[in-house]
């Protein structure tokens, strides 16, 4: 057995440090009576080999505990107990009898057997030490950027993935040449967080088995990654393996973009478990009612974190910048963020210190924010979140383009609005186009698939009798409600998928792409498999080469955004840059029932970053899109850009690989006297200067 020796030690930093004399230990909590530091040999030892009572005066300064522990090792285990009144009316639930994890651990091993009364979740002293060989940040500008939003688990763990490691980090480096063949220059994942994934949801009707958090959006420790991600079990193999799946994308200029949670905890309301934040300082960590013992919850998750507590506030930026700085994330998605804007009472602040203190942050100026702008609490801030660094899922995108594209009346002025860049709420502020993020389909609902083949959502499995998840879809099936053999059927959902993706690769703003859905990837009509750790959530490699057709067409329209940069430039465009018609050629009345139009969009004959004068070009080229949501097909005048011919690129009501030009091919068809347009379609054409280069190097 280790001998150990303890000495004061410091308060700060707070959580573990390697002071080569021993580890700091350093842990927050304002109102315990008492603390005790329990270390233990081996991560599943029974009895701890020490424990050490932190109530001494020179264990304790302020509001920290803390000691200097030598005689350890990395690898072994520790955690905390904290003694005080249990008083839940006053926020106080202490109980000496429970292990706590250190909220700043950096690992954590998750207990595989808990029991309903209590867990052995502990935390591990783990070296942060790592080659990055020399590998950079590829710092994308938001212009240029494609993300690919995932689940770490989902999208490797089918056994036709392909990957030596399934299911985890490394699984993902090994899917890097997929993701490069789309152009995918971020990806997304979804939380990655330790998380706890082993107490039951509910149980699946049909078979009577348990459910279980699958997604991963009720966190047990921010500093540490998910320990179930890694391929390897020795403790603290995910720190290694997380980074070096960053290392590897980085190497070849992808991103990482972390979904992250500060708004809400695995442990729950009144009823929940007690892991670490509860059991240190309940009323500092979560938000309360006129009662102390009635958890705030704004979260849908049963408790809300006390955001804007100078003590949270720099926990969260703490655990931004050692994501940022030491595991190297180019950004994060913070869910549910308008969350990070309340006060203590629950009230939204008009400025609130955490948002102002994130983007103003020197460690994080570099880092892509964005903003999950709404809560579970009524709080909808699409256009209007605070400061113009941050980025926003923009559901109005999602919402509008599927409704067109549905054929609902009067959605032509939203959806233009839509593929302008949102102006509408972004023009004001010193807001652009980047501050919004794109996207039809996302881990929060149906997959694109779904969205052209179910009418209402299908969550009987998650065993909520259908009451859980948006009812509100937007979706349409095109004739039957699920699988189809019918070839006309099929034949117009997958020319609805196209359509969307298209829009979304034509449309000023930064898109995201729901991973699967240039495959079809279906959840079976489920829009909230939270709790699905099975078929229905995960990747069906198979369905990469039955939707081959699919897959190609996402690569080449995003390759033709990325050769235009017209269409991702981080401006609003001008009157003189977008012409606006109908198919008559006239000008649209946007106030009547319009389900077609088109508009040219005059390029400038230059790359990205290059002036026209360093081009040392005066032509122009201009793209023409011809969009039809109705159920007829429709001819379109085409407007005169002298002295150049319309070639069309993409008709997404043609077979492959007559939907849309190959990167190598030139515009085959002259189309200047007009063009008719086949129903539920979208056309490009291009003239002039438009030409096939890229400004992204991949």
């Amino acid at each position: 057995m280790t001998a150990v020796h303890v000495c004061a030690g410091r308060p700060a930093p707070l959580g573990v440090q390697d002071c080569h004399d021993g580890f700091n230990f350093s842990v927050f909590s304002r109102h315990a009576e008492r603390v005790e530091l329990l270390l233990f040999e081996e991560p599943t030892s029974d009895s701890p080999l020490a424990v050490i009572d932190l109530s001494a005066p020179e264990h304790r300064t302020g509001d920290v505990w803390h000691a200097l522990v030598s005689g350890l090792r990395w690898g072994q285990a520790y955690s905390y107990r904290a003694s005080g009144r249990w008083a839940p009316a006053d926020g106080k639930r202490f109980d000496g009898s429970i292990e706590l994890l250190d909220p700043r651990a950096l690992a954590v091993r998750i207990d595989p057997c808990p029991t309903p009364g209590g867990h052995r979740h502990r935390s591990l002293l783990v070296d942060r030490s790592f080659d990055w060989q020399g590998a950079t940040r590829p710092r994308r500008a938001w212009s240029e950027t494609l993300i690919y939003e995932t689940h770490v688990r989902g999208l490797t763990i089918d056994s036709g993935s392909g990957v030596a490691h399934r299911g985890t980090f490394l699984g993902i480096a090994e899917k890097l040449p997929y993701l490069r063949g789309l152009g995918v220059t971020a990806i997304e994942l979804m939380p990655v967080q330790a998380f706890d994934d082993l107490h039951p949801t509910g149980r699946n009707p049909s078979g009577g088995h348990p459910l279980f958090n699958y997604w991963g959006y009720n966190p047990i420790a921010l500093f540490a990654p998910h320990p179930r991600y890694a391929s390897k079990l020795a403790p603290g193999s995910e720190l290694c393996e997380f980074k070096t799946m960053v290392r590897e994308l980085h190497r070849h200029g992808i991103e990482v973009i972390l979904d992250i949670v500060f708004t809400h905890t695995a442990e729950g309301g009144e009823r929940g478990p007690t892991f670490s934040l509860r059991g240190l300082d309940d009323s500092i960590y979560y938000l309360h009612g006129d009662a102390a013992s009635n958890y705030l919850d704004y979260s849908g998750c049963g408790n809300t974190l006390n955001c804007n507590h100078p003590v949270v506030r720099d926990y969260i930026l703490d655990c931004l910048r050692y994501w940022s700085a030491d595991m190297q994330v180019d950004g994060f998605r913070f869910d549910l963020a308008s969350i990070l804007g309340r006060d203590e009472h629950g009230g939204l602040l008009s400025n609130a210190p955490l948002l102002e203190r994130i983007a103003e942050d020197p460690v994080l100026r570099e880092t892509k924010l964005i903003a999950e702008a709404w809560d579970a609490g009524g709080a909808y801030q699409v256009g209007s979140f605070a400061g113009s660094r941050w980025a926003e899922w923009n559901g109005c995108f999602r919402d509008d383009v599927r409704r067109f594209w549905r054929g609902d009346p009067g959605m032509a002025g939203a959806f233009a609005k839509r593929i302008c860049g949102s102006p509408d709420l972004y023009s004001r502020n010193g807001k652009t186009p980047i501050n919004s993020i794109n996207f039809v389909a996302s881990h929060d609902g149906f997959t694109l698939n779904d969205v052209v083949t179910y009418t209402t959502k299908r969550n009987l499995a998650n065993g909520e009798n259908n009451r859980d998840g948006p009812d509100t879809n937007y979706s349409v099936n095109d004739g039957i409600d699920g699988d189809s053999a019918a070839p006309q059927i099929e034949r117009l959902r997958l020319r609805q998928i196209k359509n969307m993706l298209a829009t979304l690769a034509i449309s000023r703003g930064v898109p995201m792409l729901l991973g699967g859905d240039e495959f079809r990837r279906t959840q079976q009509g489920n829009n909230n498999p939270y709790c699905q750790d099975n078929a229905v959530s995960w990747y069906d490699w198979k369905l990469v080469e039955r939707n081959a057709e699919l897959v190609r067409f996402t690569q080449n329209v995003f390759e033709w955004r990325m050769r235009s940069p017209a269409l991702s430039a981080d401006a609003f465009y001008s009157s003189k840059e977008i012409q606006w018609f109908a198919p008559s050629g006239a000008e649209p009345e946007w106030q009547e029932l319009m389900h077609a139009f088109g508009c040219v969009i005059h390029c400038p004959p230059y790359k990205a970053g290059e002036s026209q004068a360093d081009a040392g070009r005066t032509d122009a080229g201009a793209l023409c899109l011809l969009f039809n949501a109705s159920e007829a097909e429709i001819a379109f005048r085409l407007p005169v850009v002298a002295p150049y011919e319309w070639h069309l690129v993409m008709d997404t009501s043609l077979p492959t690989p007559m939907d849309i030009l190959d990167a190598a091919e030139w515009p085959r068809t002259d189309a200047t006297s007009g063009f008719t347009l086949s129903a539920r379609a979208l056309a490009m054409l291009c003239c002039g200067a438009v030409e096939p280069y890229s400004h992204v190097t991949l």
